[in-house]
């Protein structure tokens, strides 16, 4: 059996390339912000009601609730978080609780994302 024996070693075109990749500096704000937003999107219901928000000035909690077969704690929750990362909106009408899409959220996301393409 023969070994091969592969080198990490990068071997590049000189050390200025080198020190320009090690040399760079993320915004680390606008980072976190990308993380928390990719996070709340990255469960399929919380993705829906983004959809289903996308499609609506606003929408009371009970509208939102219709749309989906989980219990209404639940629905909650997933608001709660979609609001802690900045893409919904609520707005308290009596008892009543109407959620509206960041669409600045959103924007910026994609903004950002679109940088790394």
């Amino acid at each position: 059996m023969i070994t091969r024996i592969v080198s990490l070693e990068r071997r590049c075109c000189d050390d200025g390339c080198m020190a320009t990749v090690a040399g760079t500096h993320f915004n680390e704000t606008e980072v976190r912000e990308q993380t928390a937003t990719l996070a709340a999107l990255g469960d399929e219901i919380r993705l829906k009601m983004i959809r289903l928000l996308a499609q609506h000035d606003a929408l009371c909690v009970c509208e939102l609730e219709q749309a989906f077969e989980v219990e209404q704690p639940t629905i909650s929750h997933h608001l709660k978080v979609l609001r802690e990362a900045g893409l919904v909106d609520v707005q308290r009408r009596g008892t009543w609780a109407y959620y509206s899409l960041r669409r600045d959220a959103l924007k910026r996301l994609t903004r950002g994302l679109l940088e790394v393409l």
